[in-house]
């Protein structure tokens, strides 16, 4: 019973702001297939508070959408995300 709270209690994003040893800032490409997470958003209870900004996206939570070169890739679903975010005008990162 403890051991089955403990992992409901797991956050998503590492402390480090990195999910599966990618840091979660930095220049994101939306694609449709094979993406590195699969992102749900959502209004309340998100892994990570994102802020688009137009550049140098380099603290946690800050992304750039690119159409090229990205330092990862996302693909938007409604359901079974690797990560819910929640979009925002200023303070991202983990919540």
């Amino acid at each position: 019973m403890l051991t089955a709270l403990a992992l409901l209690a797991t956050d998503v994003v590492a402390e480090d702001c990195t999910l599966d040893g990618i840091p979660l800032y930095g220049e994101v490409e939306i694609v449709e297939h094979f993406a590195d997470f699969q992102v749900q958003v959502v209004t309340s209870f998100p892994d990570l508070k994102v802020e688009t900004v137009s550049s140098f996206p380099d603290d946690c939570g800050e992304w750039e959408f690119v159409d090229s070169f990205p330092d990862f890739t996302i693909e938007f679903v409604e359901s079974f995300p690797d990560l819910k975010i929640e979009f925002v005008e200023s303070f991202p990162g983990l919540p």
